[in-house]
């Protein structure tokens, strides 16, 4: 089955516009969901909403949104608020600015879309300002707006086409120096030694099929053997040995151990995600000014 865009407009230069589509880059379409049920019965649960000071039922459509000022003490918020500040919808990706790449702090990365031509209509200028992108190596900066929240977003050369990423906010990214981090000790010269031998033996290229989700694994055995009626462990078990008593005895150990390529998973054989993210950004101070 086609995938549907979950967006549709125009993409914006200046005065050049060309109609395009939007459709997300990830799917949790694959992700193992449950739902509650009575095991006496073998029905779904059904969640009710009701008053936490009366006890009483209350229909949903009689509900309305209240943002809290102290304790049990809201700000009430209904439709017709939420509609006087809600942004008019203009079906525009708006390019304002370019930028590198490497700039953008990889914590303000967000949710990816394909960005695609969406009919032949135009799509003569998606290809010119595709191409100008491409040849100068910047990133495009602008701003849409989606289920009627304005989002700032990057948009990057992919394939054939353009990779839209929504960007978070200043607000929405910790500061480094936010969390409390113990200071790092200098590393011992004869122990960096080894572990930088250790980095060499085990560089290679990302594959993201060698990365597998095994909980999701141990998940759908389990559903299955349920299903034929019994249960059997999961083949996958996460070695949870971190009692790492010797460093200097680890390192050397871990040295001896990779000297040999890791044993290449069965899901390394299924085809590769064609999503292309670019080169990870160059470390930079992640602060709020950043943004």
């Amino acid at each position: 089955m086609a995938a549907r865009p979950s967006w549709e407009g125009h993409l914006r230069l200046s005065l050049v516009t060309c109609p395009v589509a939007l459709y997300p880059a990830i799917s949790e379409a694959e992700t193992v969901r449950f739902n509650m049920i009575n095991p006496a019965t073998g029905n779904r649960i059904r969640m009710k909403t009701v008053d936490a000071g009366t006890g009483e039922e209350v229909s949903r459509g009689d509900l309305v949104k209240g943002y809290a000022v102290a304790k049990n003490e809201y700000v009430l918020l209904d439709k017709e608020d939420f509609e006087r500040v809600k942004l008019e919808s203009t079906r525009i990706i708006d390019i304002e600015k370019f930028v590198p790449r490497e700039s953008i702090d990889r914590l303000y990365w967000d949710t990816p879309y394909h960005l695609v031509p969406s009919g032949k209509t135009g799509i003569e200028a998606f290809a010119v300002i595709r191409e100008a992108m491409k040849k100068k190596g910047m990133v495009a900066l602008g701003r849409l707006v989606m289920s009627t929240r304005e989002r700032i977003c990057a948009i990057e050369i992919e394939d054939s086409g353009l990779l839209m990423t929504t960007l978070r906010t200043a607000e929405e990214v910790r500061d480094i120096t936010e969390v409390a981090a113990p200071p790092l000790p200098k590393a011992d010269p004869q122990m960096l030694a080894i572990a930088e031998k250790i980095v060499e033996q085990q560089a290679g290229d990302f594959d993201p099929a060698e990365f597998v989700d095994r909980y999701e694994g141990a998940l759908r055995e389990l559903i299955e053997a349920k299903k034929k009626g019994h249960v059997s462990k999961p083949s996958h078990v996460a070695n949870e040995n971190t009692n790492v008593v010797d460093l200097m005895a680890a390192l050397r150990n871990s040295l001896k151990g990779s000297s040999g390529r890791p044993e290449r998973s069965a899901a390394a054989d299924r085809p590769k995600d064609r999503t292309r993210r670019g080169p990870a950004a160059k470390p930079r101070p992640r602060g709020r000014s950043a943004a």
